[in-house]
């Protein structure tokens, strides 16, 4: 993992930016249902940190629930997709890897809620995969 403890990134169009700091809790590739439709692609990566650590430094993004625990944000401008946030994992606050200004410094450590997959979707990264999350296998 990286030594950095400060990252930066932002919506497509500028309007939105964020900064974290401190060092990521995880970082995975979701192929779940809610995931994909809210951002339009097949799959969508993630990285998590703590929330006392996260900012959004300018602008305001926009805030809807995909479900009723949870909470994602977007660009009221471009709509792209920010942050996804659980009611129940009040300390941390995941963050779309995509939209980080430097995405390569935080490669993605395992796929989640392969149950979910798109059949066309494959790929030949050799990380983990687990049908749920980590922890339900």
């Amino acid at each position: 993992m990286t030594e950095r403890s400060l990252f930066e990134g932002g919506c497509l169009c500028g309007a939105v930016r964020y900064r974290a700091t401190g060092h990521p809790e995880h970082r995975m590739v979701c192929h779940c249902n809610t995931c994909r439709r809210a951002a339009g692609s097949p799959v969508v990566a993630w990285v998590t940190f703590a929330i006392d650590g996260f900012d959004f430094v300018e602008g305001d993004p926009k805030s809807f629930r995909s479900s009723p625990r949870v909470a994602r944000t977007f660009c009221r401008s471009c709509g792209t997709p920010l942050t996804y946030r659980r009611d129940d994992m009040v300390d941390t606050i995941d963050v779309t890897t995509g939209s980080l200004d430097e995405p390569d410094s935080l490669p993605p450590t395992h796929h989640s809620w392969l149950e979910d997959s798109i059949s066309w979707v494959r790929f030949g990264d050799g990380l983990p995969t687990y049908r749920k999350t980590r922890s339900e296998g």
